[in-house]
């Protein structure tokens, strides 16, 4: 894998292979970021559930939820 590095004071931009450290860093917040949109859409799909059991036992509708709202 390569990475490049961009000086802004000299405007030189390089590009080199990445360590075996920094593909294995590179790697941990690809996995973290993966967990962590997952959690979040596992968390929306559980509000989303609650919120619909909740209108279904008053008896509403998501339209007539909204103009109640606004």
């Amino acid at each position: 894998m390569k990475i490049g590095i961009y000086n802004h004071a000299s405007d030189e931009q390089i590009e080199r292979d990445m360590t075996p450290e920094e593909i294995a860093s590179f790697q941990a917040a690809i996995e973290a970021n993966q967990k962590s949109e997952l959690a979040r859409e596992a968390e929306e799909a559980t509000k989303a559930a609650q919120r619909a059991e909740i209108l279904e036992r008053l008896g509403l509708t998501e339209e007539e939820t909204k103009l109640l709202l606004s």
